[in-house]
């Protein structure tokens, strides 16, 4: 089944795709689903994510939710309205949950997923690894050189990082829009959580500098 959706904001994709993931991590993870053969689950965590993110980040109605991702209101009020903690129980009882829904995720559990993957996104829950290989590859997909040498010089790093100091050895030579690495990250605000917030930490700095 494809998922059409309509233009959005790149920030919208970003975190979407992010609460995306988190919902798979939150099941056990792509193989997980793989093994049960539930992969027809996909489409409706991603009109989940797509559904929490403009409501919970861009106070979306639903209206404009439910012609931007394709939805009825109705189905859009159900994700809305589903309870994050219920949907945690019927992810601890996974058996019983696959045996009811295999075909296709309903849209309340699909809904608690997203909303819980959400939350988790916001409060820093993430596994960095898997976060800035995708980081990376969206530098690469939109040709931001700056972003996907930082990123590159900082695989390895433990995050979240407390301070510039910890990461200024690793940034000497890099420069972001003409400006040293290592002064762009001694002016941002630290503990940074992961790898997406650094690269808007930057851009926000640069926006501060008059640099687009």
């Amino acid at each position: 089944m494809v998922v059409q959706l309509g233009p959005v904001q790149q920030d919208v994709e970003t975190l979407v795709t992010r609460v995306f993931m988190k919902s798979l991590d939150v099941l056990g993870g792509l193989s997980k689903l793989v093994e049960y053969r539930t992969l027809t689950w996909l489409p409706s965590l991603a009109r989940a994510a797509y559904a929490v993110v403009l409501r919970e980040e861009y106070f979306k109605t639903e209206e404009e939710i439910a012609q931007q991702v394709g939805l009825t209101r109705q189905t859009v009020r159900n994700i809305l309205r589903a309870d994050p903690a219920l949907a945690l129980e019927k992810i601890r009882r996974l058996e019983e949950l696959l045996q009811e829904e295999q075909k296709e995720l309903k849209v309340h559990t699909a809904g608690g997923i997203a909303k819980l993957a959400y939350k988790m996104v916001k409060e820093g829950q993430e596994e960095s690894k898997m976060l800035m290989e995708y980081c990376e590859r969206v530098a690469v997909a939109l040709d931001i050189p700056w972003a996907y040498m930082t990123l590159r010089r900082l695989k390895g790093v433990d995050f979240p990082i407390q301070s510039s100091q910890d990461i200024a050895d690793r940034l000497t030579g890099v420069y972001i829009k003409g400006r040293p690495a290592q002064e762009v990250m001694a002016e941002l605000e630290y503990p940074i959580k992961n790898p997406a917030e650094l690269l808007h930490k930057i851009k926000e700095n640069l926006k501060m500098h008059g640099i687009e």
